[in-house]
């Protein structure tokens, strides 16, 4: 990895701050976000290594740093902690100036403190009392930080943004934490040694990267390690890098982040960098996670490319979380509900691959045929990964493939079909083969949401009616009980067992029903099956005397019959 250019060292804090070395948050980075529950969870391990039993060190994790010169150093990721450190160390310092105030040795606390103001703070000028920081913060923090806190002055009460509330807060919450647990005898020494102390003990993973494009590969390599890093701030200050080069009115910056905030916002709980790979796959070659951000430094490299591709994330941010939600407001306006039923079906089989080509399609397709690709996408889905269970990989390829043919305006519905049809659709003999050996564990809840699915379908395609699969006055019952009792005295558990959750065991009964024949035996069970509301609980009654292994296989390859039929598109 020498040629990537960077550097991994273990270093402490003090090794960090004490080194003549600046620290620059990007003033694109997102702004200060901790609150109480982080605060308080680094003072606890703090506080448990200072004590003289505690631990002799306290790892601090991942820092990850860019720099040009080896002497200024951007902060890709670390920067809430490093900022909460250096709020801590003021804290302290607040302290000291609070002894002097009062007289308390106040020559050597003044000592004191100008030796861990100039060690870990950076220094004030005397005349102007303008700080040099070993730490800036970004364009929203910075300001405050150095106005406010650096220099120990009152902060005020109004007119504040959240993240400078939340420094502020910050300051005050450590500050009250180390007056009252560390002053002890109205001695600063205390106060000294907590600052040495941590300066020591606490230690970093400082990785240095020289560019952007080393920093992105080892973001993408600390994340296939579990190490989860900010992969939304990494990408936002590198498109703002690039527009900030070019002379950017600060106008247009203010307008941009903006537009970044509308974004998250439009998003929600879904994952941004989850998002971005679906998108950047909808007119690109399939790009997979580990190389996505390097393709998109060599693709975005200048103002008017990186302006179009946030305003292309915010227009698509609404289609992607419509996709993933089928109560979004998104569709409200759309005349066809077919595709909120879809939609619903693609959400419940956790099927995720044809998300790039759906976002290239809503603006290319009419809503006719939108809803028929949908359709094509659910059938596919239900075919090859709920009851096929086959390689998602192969199929994201094919699903990329028909992206990309749409976003250039070569593909209609029907070519589509064609290129879907011919890669994942499995044959009726596939299918059939899968489905009649099908098993699911239904104590999960997304295979009991998916059992109630697959038995309402059956049960509509042989009665025509419409039934809420999500009443709770419906249930799946299993015919072979989970424990067959000494009601079932033919049971054989090595022949039986392995049956009781196939497919062919499920049907529907209603919830009082259920609930009074419990593990009744077979005939009492068909007794209650026959007067049901459902075809197919009848049906077991009418064809069934028994009820074992091999009458499961029976019933549930006429299941794959009926399932033929239903999830089926006309080749």
């Amino acid at each position: 990895m020498s040629n990537m250019n960077f550097n991994t060292a273990n270093q402490t804090l003090r090794q960090l701050l004490g080194n003549g070395l600046a620290y620059i948050v990007p003033r694109f980075q997102r702004d200060y976000s901790w609150t109480e529950s982080e605060w308080d969870d680094l003072w606890v391990d703090i506080m448990e290594m200072y004590s003289g039993d505690g631990e002799p060190a306290h790892y601090m994790g991942y820092f990850v740093l860019q720099s040009s010169d080896s002497r200024n150093f951007e902060i890709i990721d670390g920067q809430q902690r490093i900022t909460t450190l250096s709020i801590i160390i003021l804290s302290a310092l607040k302290v000291l100036k609070d002894l002097v105030k009062q007289g308390v040795d106040s020559d050597s606390n003044m000592i004191r403190a100008k030796q861990l103001r100039d060690s870990f703070i950076g220094y004030l000028d005397p005349v102007s009392l303008v700080s040099k920081s070993k730490v800036t913060l970004n364009r929203n923090n910075d300001n405050f930080y150095q106005r406010y806190l650096v220099p120990l002055d009152e902060i005020p009460k109004r007119g504040l943004k959240t993240s400078e509330k939340l420094l502020g807060k910050s300051f005050s919450w450590f500050y009250e934490k180390t007056k009252h647990e560390l002053v002890n005898e109205k001695s600063g020494k205390k106060i000294a040694e907590f600052v040495e102390t941590i300066a020591d003990r606490l230690f970093f993973t400082v990785i240095t990267v020289s560019d952007e494009l080393n920093a992105f590969k080892v973001f993408e390599t600390l994340n296939a390690r579990g190490v989860r890093l900010s992969s939304t701030d990494l990408l936002k200050n590198y498109l703002f890098s690039v527009i900030a080069k070019e002379g950017t009115h600060e106008t247009e910056i203010a307008e941009v982040e903006k537009q970044w905030e509308v974004i998250a916002d439009k998003l929600g709980s879904e994952s941004f960098p989850t998002f971005l790979r679906y998108f950047w796959n909808s007119y690109n070659k399939l790009v997979r996670k580990a190389d996505l951000f390097k393709a998109i430094r060599n693709t975005i490299t200048n103002k008017k490319e990186a302006f179009d591709l946030i305003r292309d994330l915010s227009k698509y941010a609404d289609i992607y979380a419509a996709l993933n939600n089928p109560s979004d407001e998104f569709w409200k306006d759309n005349s066809n509900s077919s595709c909120i039923k879809y939609i619903n079906e693609l959400k419940m089989f956790n099927v995720k691959q044809p998300l790039s080509m759906l976002m290239a399609a809503y603006d290319r397709f009419d809503e006719t045929s939108f809803e028929k690709l949908l359709r094509l996408c659910s059938i596919i889905s239900f075919r090859y990964n709920v009851i096929g269970g086959l390689n998602p990989n192969d199929q994201e390829k094919v699903y990329n493939k028909a992206a990309v043919a749409i976003s250039s305006n070569d593909a209609s519905l029907i070519d589509i079909k064609s290129i879907l049809t011919d890669k994942i659709y499995p044959d009726d003999d596939s299918f059939k083969s899968a489905f009649t050996a099908k098993e699911l564990r239904t104590s999960n809840s997304r295979n009991n949401k998916i059992a109630r699915y697959i038995l309402f379908s059956i049960e509509s395609h042989m009665s025509k009616s419409d039934y809420d699969a999500e009443s709770e006055r419906y249930t799946i019952e299993h015919i072979l009980p989970d424990n067959p009792g000494e009601e079932w005295p033919d049971y054989d558990e090595q022949r039986d067992g392995p049956f009781i959750y196939r497919l062919g065991n499920f049907t529907l009964l209603d919830k009082t029903k259920n609930r009074d024949i419990g593990n009744a035996d077979f005939k009492d069970k068909c007794n209650a099956y026959k007067d049901s509301e459902f075809v197919i609980t009848k049906k077991i009654s009418e064809d069934y005397l028994e009820w074992n292994a091999e009458k499961i296989i029976h019933r549930q390859t006429w299941m794959a019959k009926q399932a033929l039929a239903i999830w089926r598109i006309n080749t």
